[in-house]
């Protein structure tokens, strides 16, 4: 909902998206690994756009 706010206002946003270390995906907000498929960060609870 921000994002769209601010690109409604002629700003760029960036859809941000799990990272990838190995064969499991990486948190960008704290690093924590998850595996695959997983829909939010158990450990600061982030999810992807």
């Amino acid at each position: 909902m921000f994002d769209e706010f601010l690109s409604d206002r002629g700003h760029e946003t960036e859809i941000v998206r799990w990272e990838r270390s190995y064969n499991k995906l990486q948190c960008p907000e704290c690093g924590a690994l998850h595996e695959e498929g997983t829909a939010r960060c158990s450990v600061c609870d982030w999810r992807p756009n």
